[in-house]
């Protein structure tokens, strides 16, 4: 049994959306962002960035987005939704994993928090280039499903389908948001289309982008 402390929308959701698809049995926490529970002494204890999600994996609380959906795709081979080590497709999955991760995510907590990354006054300044570092990364994606996909390791559905649908999610309101790109379109269309979205929305109360 996992426990997952969550907000809803947030960079939790993938990890939500993995529990459903792999049928784990887990019970949720939410850490409502509007009280700042997340800043709240007792959850800082189990993640002292003070961010979702935290997973509480036999008994013991792990944290951080990326790290979360793989621990999960290898505890779970039997889901078959990431690759296994010496796999064709283990190379590929990895790196956009990590991309994702490294590159994608940090751009959005860049366009969200300019006030984070530089001093007061420059937000537009600091916006404008997240924008530019996150249409870069849809350009590279759209690109790669378009010559090797549906998916992002091409016919197999994978966890980096789910970690890029949220995040494609995230840019719903900028000015170009990710599914503006055909073949990105395509792929959240797929990744929306299965049962464990529509039921991830219904737990989190979600509307947005369903």
């Amino acid at each position: 049994m996992y426990t997952l402390y969550y907000s809803p929308g947030a960079a939790s959701m993938a990890v939500h959306l993995t529990l459903l698809e792999i049928g784990a049995p887990h019970s949720l926490r939410l850490i409502d962002f509007d009280t700042r529970a997340q800043k709240d002494p007792e959850y800082l204890r189990l993640n002292p960035n003070g961010m979702v999600p935290t997973l509480i994996v036999d008994g013991q609380a792990v944290y951080e987005c990326a790290a979360l959906l793989l621990l999960l795709g290898e505890r779970h081979p039997e889901a078959g939704l990431a690759p296994a080590p010496g796999a064709t497709t283990r190379g590929l999955y990895l790196q956009w994993m990590l991309h994702l991760a490294n590159t994608l995510q940090p751009a959005f907590r860049q366009w969200f928090h300019p006030g984070d990354f530089g001093p007061p006054g420059d937000d537009t300044t600091l916006r404008d280039y997240a924008r530019r570092r996150i249409e870069a990364c849809w350009d590279r994606l759209d690109a790669h499903l378009a010559a090797n996909g549906p998916h992002v390791l091409g016919a197999e559905l994978s966890i980096a389908d789910f970690y890029a649908t949220m995040l494609m999610r995230w840019s719903r309101n900028m000015p170009k948001p990710a599914d503006r790109w055909p073949a990105l379109a395509a792929l959240a269309a797929r990744v929306k289309a299965r049962p464990s979205w529509s039921r991830l929305y219904a737990i989190e109360g979600l509307s947005e982008w369903a």
